[in-house]
């Protein structure tokens, strides 16, 4: 349970601020992407705002075990794992979740590689934290 909760948080903490850090970024060089984000389907009361804050956490936990499940698979340089398994992870995961959610929301194929992207950027700082921390 160690060699998952600790890489977990640690990948947690750093996404949590990368993530943040970047979104702030591109709001302000890109703010015609999230000019979509006016729409009533994320317009929220507020009361669930904390379970946005804290997906790098839970996104990161899930992913170092899937990491200690199967770390065995990914080999070579540290970079070069973290990136094999940031692209596993959107293949397997992210793909099929964004074609169902540009299948059932009315949202732009813009909106849905932007969210693509970022998750992949998630995986892939994620895999190589684990990497690293738990090789």
């Amino acid at each position: 349970m160690k060699k998952i909760i600790f890489p977990g948080l640690v990948a947690g903490t750093i996404l949590f601020t990368l993530c943040y850090g970047s979104l702030y970024m591109a709001v302000q060089f890109f703010p015609g992407i999230f000019i979509e984000y006016s729409n009533p389907l994320f317009n929220s009361d507020g009361s669930r705002d904390l379970l946005f804050y804290l997906h790098a956490f839970i996104i990161s936990l899930a992913l170092s075990w899937f990491w200690e499940r199967f770390k065995s698979l990914f080999h070579g340089h540290f970079l070069l794992r973290g990136l094999e398994f940031g692209f596993v992870y959107a293949v397997v995961a992210l793909l099929p979740v964004m074609w169902i959610t540009f299948s059932a929301l009315d949202i732009t194929i813009l909106m849905i590689f932007s969210w693509f992207a970022y998750g992949l950027m998630q995986a892939i700082i994620a895999g190589i934290v684990f990497a690293k921390i738990n090789p």
